[in-house]
């Protein structure tokens, strides 16, 4: 590589601070959340919307339901979820030429969503909340109601640099309800891929997962292992998944189904099955933003409201607008820690109730490679606001 590459895809007027920036990442031993970035490489979007990837495919959420067999069930289920990593991991770069680093939401942040009822496939809502700061938290959920299947989940990462990439290691987990026609339900854990952010040599930031997630319920255990494009072969996003049933745990199916295939494209059955899997050429759906306020506005703490002139200033190239707003927002909310610090009055949330231990997590992921093997969770009140309900 020589030196005349590095930072080509950055406005050259930009130069200077992304130098600054890989500087002050390669020094940095531990996480890297604070970290101020140039504003060029900034996203118009918090973090706050993103659990909205989630469900940009909801026909494929609510056919879950439409599953007859558990064996049917486990395959929707890991249909739908490979069918998200499109969304929320390539297409800033496919839209924008580059990933672009989330605002970070202050504590308290809401997003409301919701897609409308298509082909009787139901109305799927979307509701998020930053739980915490620090270390920054989401929980969400996510419920198409007419169909019963539910997700509730709460994300967060630390992030570390390793050989020229950022590591993101995100921790949280997700549980997938499914209500039965028998009138009983099935569980699903998910657990979140590990990321890694290449490109940052020459200003064009790109994501590639690593290592494995699961899917564990409905008597399945999947596994999926992620085989990105390395220096000298290899496919960009590749995956393999393998759904083993779990003996003693309900389910009737005996046979090990494998796919593979790249999950921003497109997979087919390796064994257990034939034909094709997975395909997400067609157009995703992008969420539609609810006010939660009670005449259907949005309030001043949720996400499109208080980050409306920063987003502004990104989306037109005023990154000394967007600069200014950010750091009177920032201001403002480390001046309400102080003023909650001092009063003793701490931050109260309004969807979620923390919970030390998550028995779902701690039954799912035994005998797994799942770790840790319990972990906290945040548990939905069932206050959706009124303009979702």
């Amino acid at each position: 590589m020589g030196e005349e590459q590095a930072g080509e895809a950055v406005p050259v007027a930009q130069r200077g601070s992304w130098t600054s920036f890989l500087k002050a990442i390669a020094s940095m031993s531990g996480d890297l959340s604070s970290l101020t970035a140039p504003p060029f490489i900034l996203s118009p979007v918090s973090l706050t919307e993103y659990p909205a990837y989630w469900c940009e495919r909801p026909e494929l959420f609510a056919a879950i339901a439409d599953a007859k067999t558990s064996e049917e069930r486990a395959l929707a289920v890991l249909r739908w979820f490979i069918s998200t990593l499109k969304g929320q991991y390539t297409t800033r770069n496919e839209s924008v030429g580059s990933e672009k680093k989330p605002l970070n939401p202050a504590l308290g942040e809401l997003f409301y969503g919701c897609w409308p009822d298509k082909d009787g496939r139901g109305q799927t809502r979307l509701l998020t909340e930053q739980v915490s700061h620090h270390p920054p938290i989401t929980a969400y959920v996510i419920e198409n109601e007419s169909k019963g299947v539910k997700l509730v989940g709460h994300n967060a990462q630390k992030t570390s640099f390793s050989t020229g990439s950022i590591i993101v290691k995100q921790i949280g987990h997700a549980v997938l309800t499914v209500k039965l026609p028998t009138g009983g339900e099935e569980q699903y854990l998910l657990t979140l891929p590990r990321l890694r952010i290449d490109g940052l040599w020459y200003g064009a930031p790109y994501i590639e997962l690593t290592e494995s997630s699961y899917i564990v319920g409905g008597g399945f255990v999947g596994v999926i292992e992620y085989k990105g494009k390395g220096y000298f072969s290899g496919k960009s996003h590749s995956f393999k998944a393998t759904l083993t049933p779990r003996p003693g745990h309900g389910g009737s199916a005996t046979k090990e189904i494998v796919v593979e295939g790249t999950w921003h494209q497109n997979s087919k059955f390796t064994s257990g099955g034939h034909g094709q899997f997975h395909d997400v050429s067609m157009p995703n759906e992008i969420v539609t933003a609810t006010g939660g306020e009670a005449g259907g506005e949005m309030g001043s703490m949720e996400t499109r409201k208080l980050w409306e002139l920063v987003a502004k200033g990104i989306r037109e190239g005023d990154f000394e607008l967007a600069q200014r707003e950010k750091s009177r927002i920032e201001n403002e909310m480390r001046q309400r820690r102080k003023d909650e610090a001092a009063s003793g009055v701490p931050w109260a949330l309004k969807h979620f109730t923390p919970l030390a231990n998550d028995s779902v997590y701690e039954e799912l992921s035994k005998n797994t490679k799942i770790a840790p093997p319990t972990e906290d969770a945040y548990v939905f009140q069932e206050n959706w606001p009124e303009s979702l309900k």
